[in-house]
């Protein structure tokens, strides 16, 4: 069984930067693939960056490219995403999430298996 742990999450500035991590569990993941959704209220779960384990690809929305940076630390099993140059519209509750390997990026939320809880990311003007 996956389990995911995000953390980092806040209130922070517009301009200002946050780091949130995804600590994942119970499987090796170097064949998986890891993303990162957003959710505001209202809204749908929204893609916002994803990375093969392996850390070769990146892909990223574009309304976060520039900004926002995917990465991984493989020996703490641990996935980030840094959050630069931040916006109120960026405000949201971040989930990250874990799927198998798939050619393609992967960017609906139907590729993924696996999701954490979600941590709030607000961003005062």
């Amino acid at each position: 069984q996956v389990q995911l742990v995000e953390s980092g999450g806040g209130l922070v500035q517009a301009g200002g930067s946050l780091r949130l991590s995804c600590a994942a569990s119970g499987r090796t993941f170097s064949q998986y693939v890891m993303g990162w959704f957003r959710q505001a209220p209202g809204k749908e779960r929204e893609f916002v960056a994803t990375m093969r384990w392996s850390g070769i690809s990146t892909y990223y929305a574009d309304s976060v490219k520039g900004r926002f940076t995917i990465s991984r630390d493989s020996a703490k099993n641990t996935a980030y995403l840094q959050m630069n140059s931040l916006k109120p519209e960026d405000t949201a509750v971040y989930y990250c999430a874990a799927a198998g390997f798939l050619q393609r990026p992967a960017v609906t939320t139907s590729d993924y298996a696996y999701w954490g809880q979600g941590t709030q990311v607000t961003v005062s003007s």
